[in-house]
């Protein structure tokens, strides 16, 4: 006679091949489905010559790049920032230590890479100055002392999610720097956190617009209204799709993000290519001074540059027109800028670098006069100390980073921003996916990477025996080109 102990130890046995064999006819089945579905089909080659096994090729080429960033990639190799930049970013946000030892792993022969020129007798810690405020906008009814030289760049909300925003406005208080809108329009989380606010108005004027769809001067005194709204910065192009409008996805334009950009719920979001009624730069300069009257405040323009020949007439136009009439700003993005949806042709191959832009423009602006007047704004890949600096030394007053503070807030670029899906929560409106960012904890991660990367740009240009950041010029860096030897930025971009 069996006992019911093994009773029971046979008849589970005898389940779970039952189920066991359940599962691999299933199997079978579902195989040979798939197998006479890719046979029959006339789409896609390779499942089709290969059907069922031809499959795993999409498998492996989607779960690639993954892997080539967590096993096969060296720490220099990624694109567009690699591990190293990537790491520097973490540490310094999470406050932890950022040295590192036995020697660099940067190959110091590639073209583009700096070299900052050290003196033999640095800047002595005592004699060292904390950058001051600098003001932008002198001639308007309220100026903007703006605090810190590293600031947030446009991020909008809609292309990151409500908790990401939250924990930029608040660390950004913290920090002293200030966060711009991006094109979205203001939204109440850039607001609770009380940090500086830059308000940008895209080409679709996304918060600012009327039932037509153009610039409306009660939703401008609207948003001037708000104490920590500093400046207006009109969005002309940006490094990653110059000639193209914002693009947000149907699925992202839930009705609360449809109510502050004034569009409907549900339908994608495209931005118009340009500014419909900025055609010239008489246009430019009327829309500026008209956002300036009405608001009160700064105002000023982004751009990347491609051709640099009409620099001269825009800054003949504002001599002619009086220094007053001026942008108050500049902010001038690389070609290699980022955004959540670009076209790739756009993304990888139109606009200039930073490196190359931006000491043309500001050698247009010192052979006019008007340096001093109009203040320039760098933007792209400024993420790490090594880049903010140089953009410094080639004359920039500020720069500002988006990518670096998402790099603050979590994100491990897996290059999912337009599908709504990031695993990280920054920029989806996957409720599940957000619940890993928490506001309150991610806040003090971008106030320790601003407050990070400040100071080792003050650490670089101590050890090029200036006092402080700003009072870098063009002979403390020097540029590493085709030849493989650098060449000192004074004698490649002389100031004019």
């Amino acid at each position: 006679m069996i006992d019911p102990v093994s009773s029971f130890a046979i008849n589970f046995v005898a389940i779970l091949g039952g189920i066991l064999l359940l599962i691999v006819i299933g199997g079978l089945v579902t195989g040979l489905i798939i197998y006479q579905i890719d046979k029959n089909q006339t789409t896609q080659t390779i499942r089709r010559n290969y059907p069922l096994f031809g499959r795993f090729r999409y498998v492996f080429e989607h779960l690639g790049e993954f892997f080539r960033q967590y096993f096969f990639a060296m720490d220099r190799e990624e694109m567009p920032f690699n591990r190293a930049q990537r790491s520097w970013c973490y540490r310094a946000a999470k406050d932890i230590d950022n040295t590192i030892a036995f020697g660099s792993s940067r190959d110091l022969r590639i073209p583009g890479t700096y070299f900052f020129l050290n003196c033999p007798f640095p800047t002595m810690k005592e004699d060292a100055v904390k950058n001051q405020p600098l003001r932008i906008g002198p001639h308007c009814r309220h100026p903007f002392d703006a605090k810190s030289f590293f600031n947030i760049s446009g991020m909008s909300y809609g292309a990151l999610s409500k908790p990401a925003v939250q924990a930029l406005s608040r660390g950004a208080n913290e920090a002293g720097c200030w966060m711009n809108t991006g094109e979205g329009g203001l939204s109440p989380f850039h607001l609770e956190g009380g940090c500086d606010i830059v308000c940008q108005i895209g080409t679709a004027k996304y918060g600012v617009r009327d039932e037509h769809g153009m610039l409306s001067d009660e939703k401008l005194r609207e948003k001037a209204a708000y104490e920590n709204v500093r400046m207006f910065e009109i969005k002309l192009s940006q490094g990653a799709k110059p000639g193209k409008g914002g693009m947000l996805p149907a699925e992202k334009v839930s009705a609360e993000i449809a109510a502050i950009r004034g569009i409907p719920e549900g339908h994608a979001s495209i931005s118009p290519n340009r500014h419909p009624d900025i055609a010239s730069i008489d246009d430019l300069l009327d829309s500026v001074s008209h956002i300036r009257q009405v608001t009160g405040k700064p105002v000023g323009f982004k751009l990347v540059l491609g051709s640099t020949d009409w620099l001269d007439e825009f800054c003949e136009q504002i001599v002619s027109r009086g220094i007053e009439e001026a942008p108050d700003f500049i902010t001038l993005d690389s070609s290699d800028g980022g955004t959540g949806a670009a076209p790739m042709p756009l993304m990888d191959s139109v606009g200039l670098p930073l490196r190359e832009s931006l000491p043309a423009l500001v050698n247009k602006l010192i052979m006019h006069g008007l340096r001093d007047r109009i203040r320039v704004v760098a933007s792209g890949k400024c993420i790490n100390p090594t880049d903010v600096a140089a953009a410094l030394c080639m004359g920039a007053d500020f720069c500002v980073s988006a990518r670096g503070f998402m790099f603050a807030l979590g994100c491990i670029q897996a290059l999912q921003c337009n599908k709504n899906t990031c695993p990280t929560g920054i920029t989806t409106h996957d409720e599940d996916l957000q619940r890993g960012l928490v506001p309150e904890n991610k806040s003090v991660r971008v106030t320790s990477y601003h407050q990070h990367l400040v100071n080792e740009v003050e650490m670089i240009a101590h050890s090029c025996g200036v006092s402080e950041p700003r009072k870098l010029k063009r002979k403390h860096a020097s540029i590493v080109i085709d030849s493989g030897r650098s060449v000192p930025l004074d004698i490649l971009y002389p100031e004019m």
